[in-house]
Order: structure tokens, then C-alpha cells, then sequence
């Protein structure tokens, strides 16, 4: 069974910065493409970045394209994502998914694909 907890929300000042990670338990873990996505009040779920669970893949949302970094630590069982030049508009509850069924080259960006979700973490940002 997989489990996935993120941390590293928080307030932050626009323009700034936060590093946001999501620990998995179980051993799974080495099968799945791994994705960040968002939900702000009112909104619909957002992909922002996925990447292959060999770490070559990686996608991003055009919104935070050259904002965002999604990486991966196999062997920690961690992903992180690394946001900068951080806007009101990111302001969410951010969370990391496992698509454990995704080819070894493949970021998964559909969010049907994911099958694990953890229960994500804040991200506030003040103006």
C-alpha cells in the first residue's frame, strides 16, 4: 500500500520561493510517475508537473513553466517541487499523486491516471 505525505506549504511573500516535498512509503514507489497538482477554492483540480518514475520525463504546466521544478529521489522515496517568482495565484492546497501504471519513460499529466493521492499542503502567498 502507498502512502504519500507532502510538506513544506506555507505563507510566503509574492516573488518568493518554496520547496515543497511528498514522502511515499511502500515499495510501489519505483513504479510510478509521480505528479504535482493544485486546488484552489472553487476551482478544478490543476496539473503542474509530473515526472517519470526513471526521472528522464518530466512536464509541466504552461502556467508554471520556468517557475517550477518537479525532482525525484529514488532511493528516499521523495519528490520535491521547487516553486519561484511565487504569485497570488498559486495560492492553493498543492498535492503530489502516484500513477503506478505509467511506462517507465512517461510523466503522467492526466489526472484520471493518478491512482494515490496524498492530503496535501498550503501554499499562501501574500501580495
Amino acid at each position: 500500500q502507498l502512502q504519500l505525505v507532502e510538506s513544506g506549504g506555507g505563507l510566503v511573500q509574492a516573488g518568493g520561493s518554496l520547496r515543497l516535498s511528498c514522502a511515499a512509503s511502500g515499495w510501489i514507489f519505483s513504479r510510478c510517475s509521480m505528479g504535482w497538482f493544485r486546488q484552489a477554492p472553487g476551482k478544478d483540480r490543476e496539473f503542474l508537473a509530473a515526472i517519470s518514475r526513471n526521472t528522464i520525463s518530466t512536464d509541466y504546466a504552461d502556467s508554471v513553466k520556468g517557475r517550477f521544478v518537479i525532482s525525484r529521489d529514488n532511493a528516499k522515496k521523495m519528490v520535491y517541487l521547487q516553486m519561484s517568482s511565487l504569485q497570488r495565484e498559486d495560492t492553493a492546497l498543492y498535492y503530489c499523486a502516484c500513477d503506478a501504471q505509467a511506462l517507465v519513460g512517461i510523466a503522467t499529466t492526466t489526472p484520471e491516471n493518478y491512482e494515490t493521492w496524498g492530503q496535501g499542503t498550503q501554499v499562501t502567498v501574500s501580495s
